[in-house]
């Protein structure tokens, strides 16, 4: 069997960028639904139980290349003054329709903060060690649905 459109592909995988290790684990996704990033899915895209693959993800089938108008510059005052402020730190925000978007503070100064809403790794290279655990038909729930349930089992 191999990794393809409705099939329920069980990975375990190293994510680094920039030479640091940013994620790892097992996954199981239901492949063609854009369950996992573009460029990722292409490269299994055919291969089978307990292949292994290493492959080196473009920002643009990664998490996207940074968009220059997800970086605002807000008053100071606009955040609370309960706490310091440090680069790096996330909050969220709300935007007009009502859904949570995560935004990173980039920079401070007395007057401004420089808030980033992109994706932390937009604009980055993904490089993926992948090793494919298992592949299995999805049932119709999960085809209908377009992603797994987890354990396999039916919700009712």
């Amino acid at each position: 069997m191999t990794a393809k459109d409705g099939k329920a592909v069980k990975i375990n995988y190293k994510l680094q960028v920039d030479g640091n290790d940013v994620d790892a684990g097992e996954l199981e996704y239901l492949h063609g639904y854009n369950n996992i990033v573009a460029g990722l899915e292409e490269a299994l895209e055919g291969k089978k139980t307990n292949e292994q693959i290493s492959v080196a993800v473009a920002p643009e089938k990664g998490y996207g290349l940074v968009n220059e108008e997800g970086i605002q510059t807000v008053p100071r005052d606009s955040f609370p003054d309960d706490g310091p402020l440090n680069i790096g730190d996330q909050f969220m925000a709300e935007n007009q329709n009502g859904q949570q978007m995560p935004f990173t503070i980039t920079k401070i100064t007395d007057e401004e903060v420089t808030v980033d809403f992109n994706h932390a790794l937009a604009g980055k290279t993904l490089n993926f060690e992948v090793e494919i655990l298992a592949i299995r038909d999805a049932d119709e729930t999960e085809l209908e649905h377009g992603h797994i349930h987890s354990g396999h089992g039916h919700h009712h």
